[in-house]
């Protein structure tokens, strides 16, 4: 007889480590799949760090996701004695009527969130290491800062853990198709049955919700790390903020103190200017032309960073259409299936809420979280 679970959380990653964990606590009996093994490279939630901030230019709606978010991650740091969270500060650097900066605006006036606006010579001021143009301003956050991806993962994995998930790695979903009351999870080692589904498959998505009616994209991004001229001293946490610049043309690009000692320099990438891939065919190689352009980029904004290239990583983005998140019960399939995807680039830093959020919506059928916004039907009824 094949083994009987409350919910099957598919995909261990961000989002579906977080789910897991958050289910197991609240007693279910949870089994989760994961394609590959513990804390990998081989998706998003990778690459030693990810800005986290609430003057949230994509939408205010997300600033009470938010906020509930860093409550969770002080829990989670607390509860697992991990290093997951450090509030440098942050800037959202560029023209004062580009979508950074009026956006981020825009959601610290309306949720009434602690912020100072900067103009140029304030800026270089406060933070040497930046060189904007007279014309371009700042909206300075004090809680701004960054996350520890891997750590983030491993902490839900070893929570979820200690309330008794069954969790196994180098298993993934083959297929799953409704069964009585709930569902059938078919992978290659068993077959397990369970009340409820929660999928979390990150750029696996187009593959494993075909059926959701949501015209996905994956694209292939990079990170770079560079040593700047003269060391990473100027570079550290305690003077310079995480970021996310701007320019004329629309182009952003966002960056990181220096947190990993001084053989690793700072990160640095560009916001949105990837390639289309799929997880299969992604290319892991970064050619010399694109770190010749990020060097490029970065030498007006901070022309001590690329003093010398040290590595790059590639990781993968899922964006929806309009680069909103899907967080919801499936359309086909809602009294037993709930779906999490389509994070576009700007979701780890929900990562504990999201995992909220899906044990909520998996173990009762609703949220109280304002999750509107997240509607997969918003995407499938619009017009091709």
């Amino acid at each position: 007889m094949s083994p009987t679970y409350d919910v099957v959380v598919v995909g261990l990653g961000g989002m579906g480590s977080a789910a897991a964990c958050h289910l197991a606590a609240r007693g279910a009996r949870v089994l989760g799949l994961e394609k590959f093994g513990p804390v990998h490279n081989r998706g998003s939630s990778h690459g030693g760090s990810r800005i986290t901030r609430q003057s949230y230019f994509e939408d205010p709606a997300y600033v009470p996701l938010l906020l509930r978010a860093y409550e969770l991650y002080e829990s989670l740091e607390r509860d697992t004695d991990r290093d997951i969270a450090t509030l440098c500060g942050g800037v959202m650097v560029g023209p004062p009527e580009s979508r950074t900066v009026a956006g981020s605006l825009r959601s610290a006036r309306q949720w009434d969130l602690p912020h100072e606006m900067l103009d140029a010579k304030e800026i270089r001021r406060r933070f040497p290491t930046l060189t904007p143009a007279d014309d371009e301003v700042a909206l300075y956050e004090a809680r701004a800062g960054l996350l520890r991806p891997e750590n983030t993962v491993a902490a839900h994995l070893q929570l979820a853990t200690r309330h008794e998930a069954d969790l196994h790695f180098e298993e993934p979903m083959l297929r799953w198709e409704p069964y009585r009351d709930g569902v059938r999870v078919h992978t290659a080692e068993n077959t397990y049955t369970a009340g409820q589904l929660v999928i979390c498959p990150g750029a696996w998505a187009p593959q494993l919700l075909t059926d959701l009616g949501v015209p996905f994209t994956i694209e292939r991004q990079v990170m770079y790390w560079f040593q700047p001229d003269g060391g990473t001293a100027p570079f550290r946490p305690e003077h310079h903020p995480v970021y996310i610049w701007e320019d004329a043309g629309g182009v952003q690009i966002y960056g990181f103190p220096a947190i990993d000692g001084p053989e690793l320099g700072a990160k640095v990438a560009f916001f949105r200017r990837g390639v289309p891939c799929t997880p299969e065919t992604i290319d892991r190689t970064v050619r010399d032309a694109e770190v010749a352009a990020m060097a490029d980029q970065l030498s007006r904004c901070l022309p001590s960073l690329p003093g010398r290239f040290l590595k790059a990583a590639t990781c993968m983005y899922s964006n929806t259409p309009d680069e909103h998140f899907v967080i919801a019960r499936h359309p086909g399939h809602p009294e037993s299936v709930t779906v999490a995807c389509g994070f576009s680039g700007h979701g780890f830093k929900f990562v504990p809420v999201v995992g909220e959020i899906l044990a909520d919506l998996a173990l009762t059928g609703t949220t109280a979280h304002p999750i509107e916004l997240f509607d997969p039907r918003r995407l499938s009824a619009a017009p091709a």
